[in-house]
Formats: structure tokens, sequence, C-alpha cells
């Protein structure tokens, strides 16, 4: 470990862009002014040591996850894939389901026409 002393407004330069100063001596307590480039992250060592820690539980997760996915005995679906349709969801408007007082849903036998189902007697009665 390289040793150094300084007072206050006095610097110590590492490699050629990140500039330590001394702000300030109070008691125990020195602060310090650290300029560096964006790119070079700088923290306190509690800071860094929490952050250390958090990535590598997050890179042991991800590692099991991994596992867990080839243990998986359905595949799992890819974002890329189209989510599936229930059996009763059309297009079109909700299909009217039977029961006392409903009409069944048309199909394409009893359309207009075709003597079959409730549109056909609507158009002999007009007829007539």
């Amino acid at each position: 470990m390289l040793v150094l002393t300084r007072h206050v407004h006095q610097s110590i330069v590492i490699g050629h862009d990140v500039i330590v100063t001394v702000l300030e001596v109070r008691g125990d307590q020195v602060r310090l002014g650290i300029t560096a480039p964006k790119d070079i992250q700088v923290h306190r060592e509690e800071v860094f040591v929490a952050l250390t820690a958090a990535n590598r539980q997050a890179a042991t997760s991800a590692s099991e996850l991994e596992v867990l996915k080839e243990l998986s005995s359905e595949p799992i679906a890819s974002s890329q894939a189209r989510p599936r349709q229930r059996p009763d969801a059309g297009a079109g408007a909700p299909v009217p389901r039977k029961g006392p007082g409903l009409v069944p849903p048309a199909s394409p036998e009893s359309g207009p026409g075709s003597g079959k189902g409730p549109s056909s007697a609507t158009q002999q009665d007009q007829s007539n």
C-alpha cells in the first residue's frame, strides 16, 4: 500500500485521469473530492462490497434458473410464440349461450333464406 501525506486542498493523481483532493479534515474524519471520467465507477468500500455481493447472488440465481428451465417438463414458450386462444374466443362478437329465453347462435345453414332457424320465419312473416 502506498501511504501519502496531504494537506487540505492538496491532491494526488491516479493514472492520467483520476484526481483525489483533500477537501477538509475535521477531527478523525477526512472529506475527499474525486474527479474521474464517467466510465470509471467510484464507490465507498462498504457500497462496493454490497454491490459485489448482490452481483454474485444475481449470477448464482441466474445459473440456478437455467438449471430449473432444463429440468422443466414443459418447454418454455418463447416471447415470439403466438398466445393460445381459448376455443370459444372468436374474432367477432361474443357468442350467446343456450338457455331459457336465449336464441342459439346462427350457423351458416340457418342464414337468411335457408328455411331453418328464426331468421327465415321472420322473412316469411314479412312476405305475407
